[in-house]
């Protein structure tokens, strides 16, 4: 029963991940839109348009060949590490609303890239032990 489960998922470790992070991605390039900063921070905006994209990008990708996105799960992590400095570093002066957007955005990059690499080194544990009967 295991064997079939694994041949119908495919080997999908991150199933639960790819929808969040699209959504997560579809906030974050919304988001200049969302809470209102689009005329006062510009760069920003900018910023947080792309990096979004990014991370639909990254979504449909573990949604579409989930084995060879394995690697870029710790370049998750970063992107969330540095959505959570971007205010300081791309904007000028962000208020609260920015940072808090931000920081959330970041937190929830950074946890689901988390889940993934785990799963990926979970996948890595087992496939190099010995085999069970």
């Amino acid at each position: 029963m295991r064997e079939r489960y694994n041949r119908m998922l495919g080997g999908r470790d991150v199933a639960l991940v790819d929808g969040p992070l699209f959504l997560v991605g579809l906030f974050c390039a919304l988001s200049p839109w969302i809470v209102h900063f689009t005329t006062t921070q510009p760069a920003l905006a900018t910023h947080n348009l792309i990096m979004g994209i990014a991370l639909v990008v990254l979504a449909v990708g573990f949604t579409v060949m989930p084995q060879r996105m394995y690697g870029l799960s710790w370049a998750m992590c970063a992107m969330g590490v540095w959505l959570i400095i971007a205010p300081w570093i791309v904007g000028t002066g962000p208020d609260k609303g920015i940072i808090w957007t931000n920081a959330v955005i970041g937190a929830l990059t950074i946890l689901l890239g988390l889940v993934c690499a785990l799963a990926a080194m979970k996948k890595r544990g087992r496939g190099s032990g010995a085999r069970r009967v």
